[in-house]
């Protein structure tokens, strides 16, 4: 894909040793982007638990996705089912470097994400998302479940999209 800027970003799946760049990626957006919404304890507290480990344990049941432009990894997404459904999938660790937002690349993970086996079976596709993503997430076509719009004890909203399967 080409962004606007004449910027060349292609698709890769993913590799265990992307794991620490593809973390390394999330944690800045943390510190960088999430902190004004959340304040540097939660922003602390979710880099504490949100280590290489962790993300290599999302590899082995999701099907992650990296975004790439020449040698550096600009972008990260995945699918997985939601709790073995076959019906239902959900949207994880939706993630752009920062110098990159605004240019596309989280609409393009979005794009690629929804071509994914695990979306197109499903009736259900719901996403945990930031107070700083969800209005990204709503102009994609996902709203609130179940209509409500509050913050769950993740201090995450849960947002969904329905679909007709054939």
């Amino acid at each position: 894909m080409k962004l606007a800027n004449g910027t060349e970003v292609i698709v890769k799946p993913y590799r265990e040793e992307n794991a620490e760049e593809i973390v390394n990626l999330i944690i800045r957006n943390f510190r960088e982007v999430n902190v004004k919404d959340y304040g540097e304890k939660a922003t602390e507290e979710l880099v504490a638990t949100h280590d290489v480990n962790w993300f290599k344990g999302v590899a082995e049941y999701a099907h992650v996705y990296v975004f790439w432009n020449e040698n550096k990894i600009v972008g990260v997404g995945s699918i997985s089912s939601f709790w073995g459904s076959l019906t239902e999938s959900i949207l994880l660790t939706i993630f752009v470097l920062p110098e990159f937002h605004g240019q596309g690349i989280g609409g393009y993970i979005i794009d690629t994400l929804e071509g994914d086996e695990l979306f197109l079976r499903a009736e259900r596709i719901e996403i945990p998302a930031s107070i700083t993503a969800v209005e990204f997430y709503r102009k994609k076509g996902y709203d609130y479940k179940n209509g409500v719009k509050e913050l769950d004890e993740e201090q995450l909203y849960r947002l969904e999209k329905f679909r007709k399967v054939n």
